[in-house]
């Protein structure tokens, strides 16, 4: 039966056939853009199939090694470049979930069955680079990220993922509480939030819905969940979804009254320590204890087909990524259950918000 898989998917494996062909994969910058003189030299990628661990190592050709240490095959580099090039040209033209039967058979060939990881890991690729700066050959997991398809999501949302606050300012009645929720438009959460305001209402954060995000959370720092739900509100009453733009912002604001004497970023530095947390290893509802999955960073593929890496020890340049092209979304309000007026057990008028980051 014919392999399928989205573009995304196929990604992975473009990642492997591109960086196996060329040898050696790029850092870039927080625009997205390659840094010619920084690179890092392949010099393996581990795989496992099906139980069984294979290695694909680098000489002047590809050698794909048993567990046991048995040579299984030794093939050309240019064969994998060569694959990666008809890959990528089928990948842009492809829509949907679609089979690549002439990939398929060089797969077979190289001992190469699953398209993707699991969908509970956060890394894609384990491989081992030569950092030159440092003389050190780690092994590495790497999580990738494709701009061929469409754009991703960093922290998925759920229920699990809602905010909930109290309305103080305006003792409403249950006929603006219905007029309220009765709104219908295609940004009805903003409207209800610009209607609320209206009749002299504000959003006061209260609590995190889910015990374990919450703590999650507060693990990357105390005042995330504060943080996070002034971004969510910002989001809902200005003109930009924009991570970076919203936590410049808010610093503007500076709801936590932090000492900016000295011109301390502390906004942008506690979000993005929460974007490379969702990123290598935070998902919300699994207790986390601050272990990275994906030790080594982001392999991004880009429109192009050039591949970038976002090596973890080049933390500032990782973290200005995800910073610089990441956004807010707002998930369907039915499903998840928020977006609405109400009274909880105490009586107290409550609205909450739900939090879902997505690449831009």
């Amino acid at each position: 039966m014919a392999k399928t898989a989205n573009k995304g998917e196929w990604s992975e494996l473009y990642v492997l056939l591109k960086l196996l062909g060329e040898k050696k994969v790029y850092a870039g910058d927080g625009e997205l853009n390659k840094i010619e003189n920084l690179f890092y030299p392949v010099l393996k990628v581990l795989r496992d199939e099906q139980s069984v661990h294979y290695e694909y190592t680098l000489d002047d050709n590809i050698v794909i090694i048993s567990e046991d240490g048995k040579e299984l095959l030794r093939r050309s580099v240019a064969d994998f470049l060569n694959r990666a090039d008809t890959l990528l040209n089928i990948i842009r033209k492809e829509k949907g979930t679609f089979a690549i039967p002439e990939i398929e058979q060089f797969m077979t060939e190289i001992h190469c069955n699953k398209i993707k990881a699991g969908s509970k890991q956060k890394k894609d690729i384990t491989i081992v680079i030569h950092d030159l700066r440092t003389g050190m050959t780690p092994t590495l997991g790497f999580s990738i990220k494709s701009q061929l398809g469409g754009n991703s999501t960093l922290f998925n949302a759920g229920k699990t993922t809602n905010f909930t606050f109290t309305v103080t300012g305006h003792d409403f009645t249950d006929t603006e509480i219905g007029s309220i929720n009765e709104i219908d438009t295609s940004s009805k959460i903003r409207d209800r939030i610009e209607n609320i305001n209206k009749l002299g209402g504000a959003l006061q954060f209260k609590t995190m819905d889910d015990a374990i995000c919450r703590n999650n959370f507060i693990l990357i720092d105390s005042c995330l969940p504060h943080i996070m739900a002034n971004i969510l509100v910002k989001s809902n009453c200005g003109e930009t979804k924009s991570i970076k733009e919203l936590t410049e912002q808010i610093a503007v604001v500076n709801p936590l009254n932090y000492d900016t004497t000295y011109n301390q970023q502390f906004y942008a530095h506690k979000v993005k320590n929460f974007l490379v947390a969702t990123a290598l290893g935070m998902v919300p509802h699994t207790p986390w204890n601050g272990t990275y999955q994906a030790n080594g960073g982001y392999l991004v593929v880009k429109g192009d087909g050039d591949v970038l890496c976002y090596h973890f020890y080049d933390r500032n340049l990782f973290e200005d990524y995800l910073y610089c092209n990441t956004k807010l979304e707002t998930p369907s309000s039915s499903r998840y259950d928020f977006g609405k007026l109400y009274k909880n057990e105490t009586h107290e008028l409550c609205f909450k918000l739900n939090l879902q980051v997505r690449f831009k």
